[in-house]
């Protein structure tokens, strides 16, 4: 696809209520550190319906110009409406970059997307540059199961295209923004749309809160030993407002459900503070983390190798230092 401008392009998604889903507004941080150094303007893309708040957001975190698609059509996602939606806008203005958050969205319509345009997409990014070399876009992921991380150029077609993990890059402060807002009329025949939402169904055991935005997560590995540790870290969150998290090998053990698997292989997850419980601090784990502000690690084995990494550390038995904080905390809010 020809390449109009050297614009780089953040997807904010959006919910039914047309708000913006952290993941856009994350986003718009590198992009606009990448956009710098390619020349170009940091646009955020918003379709959706009734999308007030969520341009006011993106607007309020550093985009220099906004473009917006609304339509009943697209209140709920559909990939049909909304890779027609996108592949219009991109025809039509011709970014050289273009990112998507690597949510059950993201991955779903930007894929097709990139399909219909005949360029390349490099799906599930932990990291951002840009290659000193050629300019193009650095798109850093795991790959062979965590083990290795792969960087990845899209030297030839446009526009460079790739999804990027929630919890990765945090958000900037809200300032007082002075985005140029675009409205596009881009309206899908129905009959295109293939797929109709009929209901939704919340998943079984989910445990609570979205690890997406969380300010405090606890997260129990191996060295909960199960069912019985997993109750007592549910209390420690319930009393923390926190939300729960899992290592792989929890996950693994059928202790945890996968979407509560944070990691390379699971969510990257920011929080204010991480607990970490019974987690040895593989490196693949530690890597889905590393945006967190504060870590506390809790384990019996003095030599894991998250000690070595975390700011605070308790070397003891989980089952008895987990229930000692809970009740401290507990104390604590009741004073």
């Amino acid at each position: 696809m020809e390449t109009k401008t050297k614009d780089l392009w953040v997807f904010i998604e959006t919910d039914e209520e047309g708000a913006a889903k952290p993941v856009g507004i994350e986003l718009l941080n590198p992009g606009g550190e990448l956009a710098a150094k390619q020349g170009g303007k940091l646009v955020a893309v918003i379709i959706g319906d009734g999308v007030e708040s969520a341009i006011e957001a993106a607007n309020a975190h550093g985009a220099d110009e906004i473009i917006v698609v609304e339509g009943p059509e697209y209140r709920q996602f559909t990939t049909d409406a909304y890779d027609q939606a996108l592949c219009h806008l991109i025809t039509k203005y011709g970014p050289t970059t273009v990112m998507v958050g690597a949510t059950d969205t993201g991955r779903d319509f930007a894929p097709r997307v990139a399909c219909r345009l005949q360029t390349g997409l490099t799906a599930d990014c932990t990291e951002l540059g840009i290659d000193e070399e050629t300019g193009n876009v650095a798109w850093t992921r795991p790959t062979f199961g965590g083990n290795l991380l792969a960087t990845i150029l899209c030297p030839d077609s446009r526009p460079q295209m790739g999804t990027v993990r929630p919890g990765v890059f945090k958000a900037t402060d809200p300032v007082e923004g002075k985005a140029t807002v675009i409205r596009e009329e881009f309206h899908v025949d129905p009959a295109t749309i293939r797929t109709q939402l009929i209901d939704f169904f919340p998943e079984e055991n989910a445990e609570g809160k979205d690890l997406e935005g969380a300010e405090f997560i606890v997260s129990g590995g191996r060295g909960t030993h199960g069912e019985k540790g997993f109750a007592l870290l549910r209390e420690l969150a319930d009393v923390l407002d926190a939300s729960m998290g899992a290592s792989r090998a929890a996950v693994e053990s059928g202790w945890a459900v996968p979407a509560r698997q944070v990691g390379q292989t699971g969510k990257s997850v920011g929080p204010k503070v991480y607990i970490a419980v019974g987690i040895s601090g593989a490196i693949q784990h530690m890597a889905g983390i590393s945006g967190s502000d504060r870590i506390i690690a809790i384990n019996s084995d003095p030599n894991a190798p998250i000690f070595k990494a975390c700011d605070y550390g308790i070397v003891g038995d989980m089952f008895e230092v987990v229930p000692a904080l809970t009740a401290a905390i507990k104390a604590k809010k009741e004073a």
